[in-house]
Parts: structure tokens; C-alpha cells; sequence
């Protein structure tokens, strides 16, 4: 039998572990404390859904979610991937919907606090929405990378570039996916994503095993994806600069 953690509050060690939380200044986020609290966010778990109010906003610590737009056929496509370095679900105005789906796709924690607290602090001015712009910027530029790649890019070097982005947000270089659900996300058929791992595994750039990916050479991945997964690395490798400046 699986015990559920229940919700517990914040503690500066902890949210630490949140890049965008550990840049504020230690009062503000002691501000903070009352609204996060440390949640579970299971494998799967649907964050919010593609036009429904935003009631939470999730600072992951060791979770990984995924941003989806869903099709009226119910076709997904990954549009951005959201890690330790971010925030899920930021909305600024009361009755704002949700224009994707997030969904966890690597099980862990996260902190969450009710939407309408993050606007008050927004308000109130200083480092948190400087913060929290900062990082919009450079989730724009993912978004638009992966637009971009989806149309000019081989199948190949979408995997390396949806790949790298989940080894960016992870503690090791082994991720366990399937590779249907790499389908799923990329928006490709299965088949295609067969030949496309079988290729960088022949090419000695990774294993793959029973829903496990073991990347071996890091520096072989991302020059294969070239582009497509620089511009965007290149955008939260300044962001980190700027946060570590606050």
C-alpha cells in the first residue's frame, strides 16, 4: 500500500531547490512561506487542463512537467518542458485560463501555492517579478525553438534536442521513457522513433533498454541537434547568469 505525502509547508532549504525560488531575496521568499507547500507530483498527474482556470502555480524541485497542446482529435505536442529551473502555471490575472495542458512526466516534487498569493506578490513589485519575467523570456524561446524545429528538423535531431532538455532538468544521464510516449509528445509515429533511437545507438550516443535511454556522449547529442537545441539552451544558460546576479 502507497502512502500519500500529504502537503507540507515551505522551508528555505527546500524551496531552495527551486532555482527561480532560491534567487529571491530572503525576505521575499520567507514572504512566501505561508502560501507554498511541498507537494508530490506523481508520474502522469494532470497539472491543469487546456482552458480552465489557473488556481495553482508549481515551482518543481525534482519533477518534470510537461506543457501540451491538445488537438480537437486528442492529438498532444510537447510545446516547452519545465524543470527545476522554473514555474508552471503563472497567471496574472483573476479568471485567466490555461492555453496548454501540463502534465508530470518525471515523477517528483514540486512546491505549489494558490494562484491569486503570486499575484498579490507580483504587485507588490521587486526581485519575484522581475524573476518571473526573466523566465518567461526564456520559456518564449524554447517555445518558439521547438515551432521552429518542428517543421526544419529531422526526426533525429528532434529526439537529441528532446532528449537533452529532460537531462538538463535531471539529477543522472539515464531517463526512463518509452518510446511511445516520445511518439506521443514529439508527435511522430512510433516507428520513426525506433529508427531514429536504433540510429544514435548505432552511432554510440546512447542505449536504449526496457523503457530506459542511457545517454553516453552528451557532447555527440547536442551536436546533433545543432540548432535546434542551442538557441534554447543558450536562452536559460543567461537566465541562470541573470538569477545568480539577484
Amino acid at each position: 500500500m502507497t502512502t500519500k505525502l500529504a502537503p507540507r509547508p515551505a522551508s528555505v532549504s527546500g524551496a531552495q531547490q527551486n532555482e527561480l525560488l532560491a534567487a529571491l531575496p530572503r525576505d521575499v521568499l520567507e514572504s512566501l512561506f505561508e502560501h507554498l507547500e511541498l507537494v508530490q507530483m506523481p508520474f502522469g498527474k494532470e497539472l491543469f487542463e487546456f482552458g480552465t482556470a489557473m488556481e495553482y502555480v508549481y515551482f518543481p524541485t525534482s519533477a518534470i512537467v510537461s506543457l501540451l497542446y491538445v488537438m480537437e482529435d486528442g492529438a498532444t505536442t510537447e510545446i516547452a518542458v519545465v524543470g527545476h529551473e522554473g514555474v508552471v502555471g503563472v497567471s496574472l490575472f483573476e479568471g485567466e485560463r490555461a492555453m496548454c495542458s501540463a502534465v508530470v512526466q518525471a515523477a517528483g516534487y514540486g512546491y505549489r501555492m494558490k494562484a491569486q498569493p503570486l499575484r498579490d506578490a507580483f504587485a507588490r513589485g521587486g526581485a519575484l517579478p522581475a524573476l518571473l519575467m526573466r523566465y518567461n523570456t526564456a520559456l518564449f524561446a524554447q517555445m518558439a525553438q521547438n515551432a521552429v524545429g518542428g517543421r526544419h528538423s529531422s526526426i533525429e535531431q528532434k529526439l537529441c534536442r528532446w532528449l537533452l532538455d529532460r537531462l538538463d532538468r535531471s539529477p543522472s544521464n539515464s531517463l526512463k521513457v518509452t518510446q511511445e510516449m516520445i511518439s506521443i509528445m514529439l508527435g511522430v509515429r512510433r516507428e520513426s522513433i525506433t529508427a531514429a533511437a536504433g540510429k544514435l545507438q548505432d552511432d554510440g550516443l546512447i542505449t536504449y533498454r526496457r523503457g530506459n535511454i542511457t545517454v553516453l556522449d552528451r557532447s555527440g547529442l547536442e551536436a546533433y541537434a545543432g540548432e535546434c537545441y542551442k538557441v534554447a539552451k543558450t536562452e536559460f544558460d543567461r537566465l541562470r547568469v541573470d538569477v545568480a546576479r539577484c
